[in-house]
């Protein structure tokens, strides 16, 4: 949870709602006394599934943005046929 006091808030507001928006909480400060919590609205059931998910540990949010570049680079390549590991698996199974 981001914390941030009244006048930072004012300056930032649109950043803040932002990362309200995008699931995170910011906590209002007045000479560092918390007076107010902002929070996201109505969340998607998927943003609820995703916080159960955190709460038990099994996954993480990212703490930045991928870059766009690491999904633009060259794919891996298979060693093995896809096709002759479907029918081989095809075959096993009868």
């Amino acid at each position: 949870m981001e914390k941030t006091n009244i006048s930072n808030l004012k300056n930032r507001l649109s950043a803040y709602l932002r990362k309200v928006r995008s699931g995170e909480s910011v906590l209002v400060l007045d000479r560092n006394i918390p007076i107010a919590k902002i929070e996201r609205v109505g969340a998607p059931a998927t943003d609820q599934r995703f916080a159960r998910l955190e709460a038990a540990g099994l996954v993480r949010r990212a703490s930045k943005p991928l870059p766009l570049k690491k999904l633009a680079g060259k794919l891996p390549q298979s060693r093995e046929s896809v096709l002759e590991a479907l029918l081989e698996e095809r075959s096993e199974s009868r």
